[in-house]
């Protein structure tokens, strides 16, 4: 499934709905230049959604499979460069062309794109912000965090979202990895109040906000 969910003047955001887990993939277009943001099950999808377009980078939020089954093909089909942080590169099905580091600028078209590294859902796991557009992979949902696998991985993700994501204005728009976006301003609140109750010392997996 396929939807436009953004197109103004400067930048067209498609958002595309792959494979068994329902991941998404984002295409973000500024006039003819494009950014692939994910790679999940389908490459027939994903290449047609950007005919017409020059994809400039296939970008990878974190190296799990269900966000890479149509890589190989889609790189192979386009030949645009793979770009993956370092600590999750290991996962893909093929190297990557880039490693990315903490608040790399990635051009598209005249705008630039920043990198954000986020570890916590996975070592390597980045967002990628694009004026007020904050795409982010698995690292955060409407009301809760990634999914993570050890108290540590929890600890680590919160920290993440503390220092790098809840830094930014109220008014940033979330396109996870799953599901429908939110409102950044709406998330802070709702981790807020989370933050200010007790929790176990050994919380992890999916953890909401609101419970």
């Amino acid at each position: 499934k396929a939807m436009t969910i953004l197109y103004n003047k400067e930048i067209r955001i498609e958002r595309l709905i792959l494979g068994p887990w329902e991941s998404n993939c984002y295409v973000v277009s500024a006039a003819k230049d494009a950014l692939i943001i994910d790679t999940p099950a389908v490459a027939p999808k994903i290449l047609e959604a950007v005919r017409g377009l020059t994809v400039r980078f296939i970008l990878i939020t974190h190296g799990h499979s269900d966000h890479l089954g149509a890589l190989a093909e889609v790189k192979e089909a386009l030949g645009a460069p793979v770009a993956v942080h370092p600590k999750d590169a290991h996962r893909l099905p093929i190297p990557p062309d880039l490693l990315l580091e903490h608040e790399k600028q990635m051009p598209l078209g005249s705008l630039k794109l920043k990198v954000i590294y986020t570890p916590g859902h996975t070592a390597g796991s980045v967002c990628f912000l694009l004026g007020q557009h904050l795409f982010a992979g698995d690292t955060i949902f409407p009301n809760g965090a990634g999914k993570t696998n050890s108290p540590q991985d929890f600890k680590t993700i919160v920290d993440s979202l503390v220092k790098q994501v809840f830094v930014l204005p109220d008014e940033t728009i979330v396109y996870p990895g799953h599901g429908e976006g939110t409102i950044l301003g709406k998330e802070k609140q709702l981790f807020a109040a989370f933050n200010s109750r007790p929790r176990q010392a050994d919380l992890c997996g999916d953890v909401l906000w609101v419970p």
